[in-house]
């Protein structure tokens, strides 16, 4: 897990120098800001405080156990709703009748507010993992679905049919062709996911928790510990950027033709 956390961290610092450039600029600024304009720390923690908190926290096994549980929902969260996006966009893109028969559904609950019924699901399941996990594949779930279908449907007519002409098989067409042109469309769907489930992870917990980082920041809130509050913010943004890097160097890896 060390290895593998150094590695993201690497890939984040020399993928993207500017990215880090300006992350260290707008420290050094929100450091300067809290120091001599807003200097009490009710109100803005610095950056040098928030580090103190989160060694603090990490001292104390507290932050460490916050992050497994909350990256347990998310992961769970993430692999079941993409999973399950991925073969419903698959099934729009292939039937004109299911997608004319699902395309309300997608669309409907798309557009519903699924972070304000996170109370509902939690009176449903309880304050346990699988409420979390169904705040977190109910937000992935609509993006991967809309850009799978998206992606395969724009598969060039004219290619599908010389594949035709020359006997191939309705899978070999899938495979070869129709998945790979789809490909960046489903990894945008997936990149746009991981924000969307690093929010219902928080908030599932902030309604409802008994660990995890959406409870270390609402149990910060009402104790005004501005900076434990601001370290779980800052774990939970590190943790954004590092997937997203990881998943950009999986994008090009997989689609390099998208980066000429």
């Amino acid at each position: 897990m060390l290895e593998l956390f150094t590695r993201m961290k690497s890939m984040v610092r020399w993928s993207n120098p500017w990215g880090a450039l300006s992350i260290l600029i707008g420290l050094a600024l929100w450091e300067i800001l809290s120091r001599y304009v807003v200097s009490n720390s009710l109100f803005l923690a610095s950056p040098t405080q928030i580090l103190a908190a989160i060694i603090h926290l990490t001292r104390t096994g507290e932050l460490l156990y916050d992050i497994s549980v909350s990256g347990i929902e998310f992961l769970v969260g993430y692999i079941v709703a993409s999973a399950f996006g991925i073969a419903l966009g698959v099934a729009m893109a292939a039937s004109e009748m299911f997608r004319r028969m699902a395309q309300p559904w997608v669309s409907g609950l798309y557009a519903t507010p699924i972070i304000a019924l996170a109370p509902l699901f939690i009176l449903w399941l309880g304050i346990g993992i699988w409420s979390k996990v169904f705040v977190v594949a109910s937000l992935v779930v609509f993006p991967v679905i809309i850009n799978t279908e998206a992606g395969l449907k724009v598969t060039s007519p004219r290619l599908i049919e010389m594949l035709r002409s020359f006997n191939a098989r309705p899978a070999q067409i899938f495979f070869k062709l129709s998945l790979p042109s789809a490909m960046p469309f489903l990894l945008a769907g997936l990149r746009i996911g991981i924000g969307r489930g690093l929010i219902g992870v928080v908030v599932g917990e902030l309604f409802g928790a008994r660990a995890g980082l959406g409870r270390l920041i609402s149990q910060s809130a009402e104790s005004f510990n501005m900076p434990e509050l601001f370290a779980g913010v800052v774990v939970l943004a590190a943790a954004g950027i590092i997937l997203t890097a990881a998943f950009e160097a999986l994008e090009r890896k997989l689609v390099p033709w998208t980066r000429d």
